[in-house]
């Protein structure tokens, strides 16, 4: 196949940014949309040009950190698909492409597709770990956790923090992802003593990030490669209303 790649390149947080065209060849249906990046780049480098930087890592849909918009839709076409599982069998030949980094304010870009994305570190900070004592390493099954809150758990536990649901919100809202993170907890009796303390703290940080409100477009969840509901967020609204009105020592 042969492509039309419109690639959006920026030197810093402090260049204004333009798309430059490249002509993609060679490429074959099975190659997955990074390694066309990287056949690009290799042809790139060896006519003396500035290789487009992008982040990747595990290129297993695991990291999170492949994140790009790709033409207009995070992660590009399929659904709960990643970049680096995209595959080029997705497009047709002589397609043209146009690919983005995220856009948002608590996203700068540091170059090129390459945000940063230490936002959504520090409200995990914000969190903090469960530090209610709970003794040595007990049996697993010591515990009993229903299945309907295990299963519920895990499911917030899958997101990997790539940032799409922020990408998609026209508010560039982060609440999926907060709420992700606050609801695996929440739903674990270790979680509990300090529910109403993280999703206060947590909230706040999202906030404090430049994150927009949550207005229920839903575009989040169609755009999570993890295919994260956005019941989560309602579980958060719920805490936080109950967070503020419970009555806390001084």
């Amino acid at each position: 196949m042969k492509l039309t790649l419109h690639v959006w390149r920026q030197k810093g947080p402090d260049d204004s940014g333009r798309h430059e065209r490249y002509e993609a060849e060679d490429v074959t249906p099975d190659m997955s949309f990074l390694e066309m990046l990287d056949l690009v780049n290799n042809r790139l480098t060896e006519t003396g040009g500035e290789p487009i930087a992008f982040e990747h890592d595990c290129r297993e849909g695991i990291c999170g950190s492949c994140g790009m918009m790709i033409n207009g839709v995070p992660h590009g076409p399929k659904s709960m698909t990643s970049a680096c599982q995209l595959h080029m069998r997705s497009f047709k030949d002589g397609d043209e492409i146009w690919i983005e980094p995220w856009k948002a304010l608590a996203f700068p870009v540091l170059k090129d597709l390459v945000v940063d994305r230490s936002s959504f570190d520090r409200i995990i900070q914000a969190g903090g770990y469960i530090s209610v004592r709970t003794g040595s390493a007990p049996d697993g099954n010591a515990i009993p956790v229903p299945k309907e809150d295990a299963d519920a758990a895990f499911d917030a536990a899958t997101c990997i923090g790539c940032a799409a649901c922020v990408a998609a919100c026209p508010n560039a809202s982060a609440m999926l992802f907060t709420s992700a993170k606050v609801a695996h907890l929440a739903h674990m009796p270790q979680g509990q003593t300090e529910r109403y303390d993280r999703v206060l703290s947590m909230v706040a940080q999202h906030d404090a990030e430049g994150f927009g409100n949550c207005t229920n477009h839903g575009a989040c969840q169609e755009a999570c490669p993890k295919g994260i509901s956005i019941d989560y967020i309602a579980q958060l609204n719920r805490d936080l209303i109950k967070a503020t009105l419970l009555d806390r020592p001084e």
